[in-house]
């Protein structure tokens, strides 16, 4: 097979469960469920940090977010890192990346590493700003409601077209686009038909309860946003409304999707769709995410891959990490790593779903309490949860979650672990930690914590510098001792 196109479409915040195809009976999502009907789903792919910056950093990088301390929303890919866009434009692909996304590549990183990064067409609004008092339940929950009108140009529409152009543009081949969209990122907002689409009664029921044993956190931001103000019907609203901008997304999915398909591109496509994470959206009075949130909610990752090569209608149990999407794409595009990455290619999955690559899945994140100023510094809506890492620092302390087919365990550094058994608690709802019978389990997964980040704990570059450099200053003749 010559070497295929490669489409990645990138929600922001996308919850799993919240997906047709994914087992939600009530979201509309016929494009996702039909890309996912002529390809592979992931039931066990995972992302390997539970916010935006470093899991993109992640997908890029083929590295843990320890690895080289892209843990922040300010430390980005840096140029003489290794990247897959970069990779694949020195290979000779032509390489586009609709929209402006800063939160991704330090300057000058992203003109080294693609063809087209920006706008056909510009966002000439982003969002409605708040509708509600500051310090408000719905204010907090960050709630706006109904856009008015119809169609924004926003930042995901403007990609959108800005996606549309560039392929009615019918760029020489083999060709890479990602377009990773904002949407269903909070604040709650959208404009009809999407609005309207669903009902109070539509949406699946949410965690409303507290759990048992859950970190420190979480009452943390109960207490800071005042979420337990909200009535069961805010909730409701809130879910119907991220309902509507995963259909919205779906909507512009499918229009990428039929381009493709118009350009006669689509049987020379490997399509991706995937997330950086997901959203709590109620679940245990909550909404967005947290550095140290290693909840299944957000880290749960709907990967889907369809294209030439790949069977048809199948679902995939393997464990996966987003690591493994940078090494399942060079293989795809015939181009040799140059880098030590921590990913596993799923070519072979692809080929057969009953294949597994991986046993199980970690996640990352959080902060030592030494790394107080690195910490997001935000204001308007965002500015009371930030303020809670300031205060509170051990809340939002360095977590690592391993998730088997039965368990789910998370070390935290500066508070009790957690332990939940996936089977008959698949929503990580009460922690088992301090149940004695599970102690010997609980020792063999500590191990195998540690063993991960031993072995990933950092990299060495493949150039090597020579041992004795010439100085303008020093020693002149070489010296060997």
């Amino acid at each position: 097979m010559s070497r295929p196109n490669i489409l990645m479409v990138m929600p922001d915040q996308q919850r799993a469960d919240c997906i047709g195809c994914f087992g939600n009976p009530n979201i509309q999502t016929p494009n996702i469920d039909a890309l996912a009907a002529r390809g592979m789903k992931f039931t066990n792919a995972y992302a390997n940090h539970p916010v935006c910056g470093p899991s993109r950093v992640n997908l890029m990088t083929g590295w843990y977010p320890h690895t080289r301390g892209h843990r922040t929303l300010t430390h980005l890919v840096q140029p003489h890192e290794p990247n897959l866009l970069k990779y694949l434009k020195e290979s000779g692909y032509q390489v586009a990346f609709a929209g402006a996304r800063g939160d991704v590549f330090a300057p000058g990183v992203t003109e080294d590493s693609t063809h087209f990064c920006g706008w056909t067409t510009k966002p000439n609004k982003m969002g409605m700003g708040p509708q509600f008092d500051a310090g408000s339940a719905l204010y907090n929950a960050f709630y706006h409601g109904k856009r008015p009108g119809e169609t924004w140009m926003d930042f995901d529409e403007a990609a959108t077209q800005t996606a549309l152009d560039w392929l009615a543009s019918r760029p020489d081949g083999p060709w890479c686009l990602w377009v990773p969209l904002i949407f269903p990122h909070l604040p709650f907002e959208v404009e009809d038909p999407w609005y309207s689409m669903y009902m109070p009664g539509d949406v699946v029921p949410r965690i409303s309860h507290h759990g048992q044993g859950k970190p420190r956190f979480q009452q943390g931001l109960r207490d800071k946003l005042g979420t337990e103000r909200l009535k069961e019907s805010d909730w409701q609203e809130i879910q119907r409304v991220y309902y509507g901008m995963i259909s919205r997304v779906d909507s512009q999915l499918g229009r990428i999707l039929e381009q493709v398909d118009k350009n006669g591109a689509t049987n020379d496509t490997v399509t991706m769709f995937f997330t950086d994470h997901g959203e709590y959206a109620g679940d245990f009075d909550l909404v967005e995410k947290w550095p140290s949130g290693m909840d299944n909610c957000l880290l749960q990752n709907p990967l889907i891959v369809a294209g030439p090569g790949i069977k048809s209608g199948a679902t995939a149990r393997t464990f996966t990490e987003m690591v493994d999407i940078l090494p399942t794409i060079l293989e795809l595009a015939e181009v040799e790593s140059g880098h030590t990455h921590f990913g596993k290619s799923l070519v072979p999955v692809f080929r057969d779903a009953e294949q597994q690559i991986r046993h199980c899945a970690f996640s990352e994140g959080g902060f030592a309490v030494t790394e107080l100023d690195l910490l997001e510094q935000a204001s308007g809506e965002y500015a009371s949860k930030a303020a809670l890492q300031h205060e509170e620092p051990e809340m939002v302390g360095k977590a690592i979650s391993l998730r088997t087919d039965q368990f789910t365990y998370v070390y935290r550094l500066y508070e009790e672990d957690e332990l939940y058994d996936r089977v008959t608690d698949p929503h990580e709802t009460t922690n088992l930690i301090q149940d004695t019978q599970h102690r010997a389990l609980l020792e063999a997964l500590k191990s195998d914590v540690l063993e991960w980040l031993f072995s990933t704990a950092d990299v060495i570059p493949w150039a090597a510098d020579p041992r004795f450099p010439r100085t303008a200053q020093g020693q002149h003749e070489e010296f060997k001792p």
